[in-house]
């Protein structure tokens, strides 16, 4: 009869913990996160989230993190490096390891709101992140990274103002897609590896703004942009060599046409792009995605 009633009551507890370790309905986080932190299930962002330096937090695969309109957020910091709307500031480390059947998504709450409609996973100086079959929708810069150390791959960033944005990190950026965004790559300054990428139907393919340096990029097939393959800023008087790349393209002269620099500003460096690769669209990008 004790024996009946303890396994009785271990069902019961093991019932009541488990509801505990699952509570019902999305996570709604704000402000500053204390101590190291795990989402899973539906996570939104209220006005602007900071993780401090020395914590980490780590998003479980199959993760949906929204991030709610600034009407229905906290009041939130729109000055640089933040950006207007809710936001992910991460001042320590992130790791976001999701899975081909189940990515971790970051979106807005509203599938139909327009690109910038939050602000971005922002990498603040010497924080660091880990990114891996991840879904980027809808943010004025999903990643952006200041003299951080990040590794984005495998993932898709598609309708956002800008896929990926850095200055001065160590970054390395390998076998996403980036599609259907204004701009999918902007930096300036530099150390960042960028391969194995697909770009595709963005506005801008890659936009440098200032004074690049000790970058790589190889690999990548850049295809048809909307406007421009390539934009240098009014700080980038020195030449940049984009070769080893696949631009959609058999001819040299085909590419340039539709590449900002020296050719069309005078002040400006000029972009080489040869040699050029062939690179079949299969071995570049996310595999799990078409």
């Amino acid at each position: 009869m004790c024996r009946s009633f303890s396994l009785i009551a271990l069902f019961f507890l093991g019932t009541l913990l488990a509801g505990c370790l699952h509570p019902p309905g999305p996570l709604t986080v704000h402000g500053e996160l204390y101590g190291d932190q795990t989402w899973q299930g539906e996570v939104l962002i209220a006005g602007d989230v900071t993780l401090p330096a020395g914590t980490t937090l780590t998003i479980l695969p199959g993760t949906v993190v929204r991030f709610l309109p600034p009407g229905d957020a906290p009041a939130n910091r729109g000055d640089h490096p933040y950006f207007p709307g809710s936001e992910l500031n991460i001042l320590g480390t992130l790791l976001a390891e999701g899975k081909p059947a189940a990515p971790i998504v970051f979106a807005a709450v509203n599938e139909a709101d327009p690109p910038g409609s939050w602000g971005a996973v922002n990498f603040a100086e010497d924080s660091r992140g880990v990114l891996r079959y991840c879904i980027f929708r809808q943010a004025d810069s999903a990643i952006h990274s200041r003299q951080a150390r990040v590794e984005v791959s495998k993932s898709l960033f598609e309708r956002n103002l800008v896929g990926i944005r850095f200055h001065s990190s160590v970054i390395r950026v390998t076998d996403n897609l980036l599609r259907d965004n204004d701009t999918g790559i902007r930096f300036h300054y530099g150390l960042p590896t960028v391969s194995s990428n697909r770009f595709e139907s963005n506005r801008v393919n890659l936009f440098i703004t200032a004074h690049p340096y000790k970058y790589l990029f190889e690999n990548n097939s850049f295809g048809l942009p909307r406007e421009y393959q390539v934009v240098l800023g009014e700080e980038v008087p020195e030449d940049v060599q984009l070769g080893g790349n696949d631009w959609e393209a058999t001819q040299a002269d085909a590419v340039i046409e539709r590449i900002f620099d020296g050719h069309r500003s005078p002040h400006l460096g000029k972009v080489t792009i040869e040699p050029l690769a062939d690179i079949p669209l299969e071995t570049v990008g996310p595999t799990w995605i078409q």
